[in-house]
């Protein structure tokens, strides 16, 4: 009896280390899989263009344009280049001076240009002129040139884009010719206050961080 028992216990000892060793190996099997896991979790190309065509989505080209007996001030000009500009495209009508306002009409022309973009605003301000925000351009994603993953939940990405111009954006286009039409300073006002840009130049390249945030990916927050 009492034999049994000793190699019961002996059987009992030697199974303690072989368990120990059977719990270590799944552990690191386990460990091992979780970071395969982990390094298969990558931003793919499909999922960074659907963030950054997003983002892209969100930063057009805009102008503002007073309609009605507009009194000229710091924010509004209405004899400025920008004004000018769009009656030379026939898409205002700039009437004489009337004291201390400026007669700005819309053209025939002009309101259904307006009305054929997507995303104009129209604001009656107080003094009783009506003001127009208008999309003229759009950011548009050309490629996803490369992403390095700096870990599972954070990426880096590099991507060129190129501007869209709809028709009022081809008038303010810096290399046409209507633009052109005006002086070098009345040029450089138009570009730096007034929304004309080259909207046909080569695709710009630039950098975005983003993070995985849940099960989704967004711009990572600074």
């Amino acid at each position: 009896m009492f034999e049994q028992e000793l190699e019961m216990e002996e059987r009992e000892a030697s199974a303690i280390p072989l368990l120990l060793i059977v719990v270590l190996i799944l552990a690191i099997v386990g460990v091992a899989g979780y970071y395969l896991w982990q390094n298969h979790q990558v931003l793919t190309p499909q999922q960074a263009a659907t963030v950054i065509s997003a983002v892209e989505a969100q930063s057009p080209a805009i102008i503002q344009v007073h309609v009605g007996k507009v009194t000229p001030s710091v924010a509004v000009k209405p004899h400025d280049p920008n004004y000018r500009l769009l009656e030379k495209a026939g898409l205002l009508k700039l009437g004489k001076d009337q004291g201390r306002f400026t007669p700005v009409t819309l053209t025939t022309l002009g309101a259904s240009q307006f009305q054929e973009i997507a995303g104009v605003k129209t604001t009656k301000e107080g003094d009783g002129t009506e003001s127009y925000t208008v999309p003229i351009a759009d950011r548009k994603l050309v490629e996803i040139s490369n992403i390095t993953m700096i870990n599972p939940s954070r990426a880096i990405v590099d991507f060129t884009w190129k501007w869209e111009a709809n028709r009022l954006g081809e008038v303010f286009d810096a290399s046409g010719p209507l633009v052109k039409s005006f002086n070098t300073w009345e040029r450089g006002a138009l570009i730096q206050k007034y929304g004309a840009n080259f909207y046909h130049a080569d695709p710009a390249r630039t950098t975005l961080v983003l993070a995985k945030v849940g099960k989704r990916w967004e711009v990572a927050a600074e």
